[in-house]
């Protein structure tokens, strides 16, 4: 084998690699919504864990990026650690599925015109013609993954005629020859030689299509072809163990684990039975005998699906020995914020990504209403040890807050049409929304900690008109959230009323203070306090409005870019449903007989 058929076999490992990364990247985007809703499958039991990591890895062409993708989801809460498990186990059969496709190179058309048509020297060209024509000349959103599947498969099967075309002078070499026949009496050899080349590629479906490449040699063996499979296997569990131990969450790590020992087992296990099978099964023909592509798929398929039948019952044990060796930390006390940005490993599927990054933000806003609600108490209750818990919480609600913004930028650079950009953009407009309603739930503590050191008594007068106001900026918190949580317009559009009538009773209850004030019923020191606290409630209002705007800007086209003019327009009146639920809300809150004698 010369220096230009090693070029050439190299050539075309590489072409083969760019067209599985094209190929999946495609596929991904082609599915990207739809794989949530699948992985969410894996929540029912094992079985469909493991049915469920084996469909996606089909389509997605790339057990590791399913596995990836499972440990984006542990980290972000939408599967725990025993559903991901399940994954894995189907992730290792899905990805046989390349080399049943590579397999394609066996087919022997004899001048049958169907057949011929499914040879991967015809199929290439044609993906190809077809991917170009679709990616440069249609051009348009909905064909570029299409595009990039043809041109990917195209790649991909160009890379493996090469990388067969190149290695076709070995049936000559005497000294390959002789090497493979010592790899075939050292089958610990070979699993070393299988793991370290896949963790060398990074990709076991590579690692595997050069052996069928270099079967057309005819000097590959069973004996030589069965603990390479097992190494390949190995080396893939490597792989992605790294990739998964990286600034990811524990379970995550725990994941990568159960990775090693369900691979590392099912070789054990089949070393185990090859070699009684070897010695005392009779079938001595069969280690010597020919293998060619199909054989080698067919091999990598019944290896990894009788490995995961055997194991599937022992997945809890998996998980118990992970939990072993990566110990849980102390249960957090319950009020402490549990706030995550998801995974980035998510980018490979930039809509699961932004789907977890809204649910992330869901999280935050329950977390800033605990936080005003606690806030709120602390007026009448003063509690150090709630002090401690806000603070905790707004530090948390913070660093997420920037944590989120970072996330949501990245992600943008992975992100191709005008719908996810916008959602984007909704996302940080709300995170931030959220964040500074923390900071007047701070400032409201804060409040509260200087009646307090100060040893200020509100009248019970002013305690009952707080307690009106708190319970309507409670009400408007809580819509703006569910609003944004369930992306509802409806919810959306009874916001800015509410937010009117708020208005209205600060102006109200800043109007009857003034005249405390006058009747020397209120001291300067109380009645501060009373209005920093009224401009609080006042100011959360104004960021629910926000919040609002923005649910109706992906849902209303005359909202979006016009958010100053819709509220300009509500406040004329003529809207029924505005109109409605405003006099609705003033019913319910001004009418109150402690706000309305200020009216």
């Amino acid at each position: 084998m010369d220096i230009f058929a090693i070029i050439r076999l190299f050539g075309g490992l590489a072409m083969f690699l760019y067209g599985m990364e094209i190929m999946g990247a495609g596929l991904k985007n082609i599915s990207g919504s739809a794989l949530k809703n699948v992985l969410g499958k894996a929540t029912q039991n094992v079985v469909m864990g493991v049915i469920t990591g084996m469909l996606v890895t089909a389509v997605i062409q790339s057990s590791a990026a399913t596995i990836v993708l499972s440990v984006g989801l542990i980290s972000s809460g939408i599967l725990n650690l025993k559903q991901a498990v399940s994954i894995v186990m189907g992730a290792n059969i899905g990805t046989t599925i390349t080399a049943q496709i590579i397999r394609l190179m066996d087919i022997d058309s004899s001048g049958n015109l169907v057949l011929e048509f499914f040879k991967p020297a015809t199929l290439a060209p044609i993906a190809l013609i077809l991917g170009i024509i679709l990616v440069m000349f249609v051009n348009s959103p909905r064909s570029k993954a299409p595009g990039e599947i043809a041109m990917g498969f195209g790649i991909l099967f160009a890379g493996l005629i090469n990388m067969t075309s190149a290695v076709e002078p070995l049936t000559e070499s005497e000294e390959f020859i002789v090497m493979i026949q010592k790899f075939s009496e050292n089958p610990l050899l070979a699993i070393v030689i299988g793991l370290v080349v896949t963790v060398i590629v990074q990709s076991s479906s590579a690692t595997v299509g050069m052996i069928q490449a270099i079967s057309v040699t005819g000097t590959m063996t069973f004996s030589l072809v069965y603990p390479l499979i097992m190494g390949i296997n190995l080396g893939t569990c490597v792989t992605t163990a790294m990739l998964c131990s990286i600034g990811s969450s524990k379970d995550a790590k725990r994941t990568a684990i159960v990775h090693i020992l369900f691979n590392t087992i099912g070789t054990i296990l089949f070393m185990i039975v090859m070699t009684l099978i070897k010695n005392f099964g009779g079938l001595s023909t069969l280690w010597p005998s020919i293998v060619d592509s199909g054989d080698i798929a067919n091999f990598q398929t019944i290896f990894n699906l009788l490995t995961a039948v055997v194991l599937i019952p022992f997945a809890n044990v998996l998980v118990k020995i992970s939990l072993k060796i990566i110990k849980p930390d102390p249960i957090e006390e319950e009020d402490k914020a549990d706030l995550a940005v998801p995974d980035e490993k998510l980018f490979e599927v930039p809509e699961v990504a932004l789907t977890e990054a809204s649910k992330a933000i869901d999280n935050m806003g329950r977390t800033v209403l605990k936080n005003l609600k606690r806030s709120a108490k602390l007026i009448k209750v003063y509690d150090e040890g709630r002090i401690a818990v806000i603070n905790d919480n707004e530090d948390n609600i913070d660093m997420f807050t920037d944590s989120m913004e970072n996330y949501l930028i990245n992600l943008s650079k992975h992100v191709e049409n005008h719908y996810d950009n916008q959602r984007i953009n909704t996302l940080l407009q709300t995170s931030s929304n959220l964040e500074r309603i923390g900071d007047h739930a701070t400032n409201i503590m804060e409040v509260a900690e200087n009646i307090n050191n100060d040893k200020l008594i509100l009248s019970n007068e002013a305690n009952e008109e707080l307690n009106i106001v708190e319970e309507a900026v409670f009400e408007i918190t809580e819509l703006a959230i569910t609003a944004f949580e369930k992306m509802d317009a409806d919810l959306a559009r009874k916001i800015e009323p509410l937010e009117e009538v708020i208005d209205e009773m600060v102006t109200s209850l800043k109007n009857a203070h003034i005249e405390r004030l006058k009747q020397g019923r209120c001291t300067v020191p109380n009645g501060m306090s009373f209005v920093e606290l009224l401009n609080n409630f006042e100011r959360i209002a104004d960021q629910c409005s926000n919040i609002g705007l923005l649910v109706l800007t992906e849902k209303v086209d005359k909202v979006k870019g016009n958010h100053h003019a819709y509220v300009r327009e509500l406040h004329k009146g003529g809207d029924e449903v505005y109109d409605v639920e405003l006099a609705r809300r003033r019913e319910q809150y001004l009418n109150n007989e402690i706000i309305h004698k200020y009216l």
